[in-house]
């Protein structure tokens, strides 16, 4: 069995939420537009597990699992002049922003919020934690993943 690697994903809910993924079964992850964040999604490979991280709320945390699909995407809303992540400068020949395909796996029974997260992990263990931190997009190391998904089981 390959072992996949674990990533954190991030998405407003009143945008894309864990139950709009439920729903859909799966979609592709649009509209990044930070290059770190694209570069991390240009890193995954087909098994990864992702942790669905519900930002931008009242109660900001990781609600659920999903699993990457396909790889090197692009990002269809890069052209499309009506989109907010229109990129005037990205073409069909080069794009400029890659995307993944999800498909849903799980919804935790209890959100695993921001503020145990940063009770439970350093900012070297968990980017998301670390202050400043913006991106939308960022790797979970196989330690960190491992707690993540035991918290799901114990809270």
């Amino acid at each position: 069995m390959n072992s996949a690697n674990y990533w954190l994903m991030k998405s407003e809910p009143e945008v894309y939420s864990i139950t709009d993924l439920q729903q859909q079964r799966e979609t592709i992850w649009d509209g990044v537009r930070n290059y770190q964040a694209r570069n991390f999604l240009r890193q995954m490979q087909l098994g990864d597990l992702a942790f669905f991280y519900h930002s931008n709320t009242n109660s900001p945390g990781i609600v659920g699992l999903m699993r990457i699909i396909k790889t090197g995407i692009a990002d269809p809303t890069q052209f499309e002049p009506t989109s907010k992540y229109y990129d005037p400068k990205s073409s069909l020949e080069s794009p400029r922003w890659q995307t993944v395909g999800v498909e849903f796996v799980e919804t935790f029974s209890n959100p695993i919020l921001l503020s145990i997260l940063k009770e439970k992990f350093s900012s070297d263990e968990l980017l998301l934690v670390r202050p400043g931190n913006r991106l939308s997009v960022m790797p979970v190391s196989l330690a960190v993943a491992k707690k993540i998904l035991n918290f799901e089981e114990t809270l």
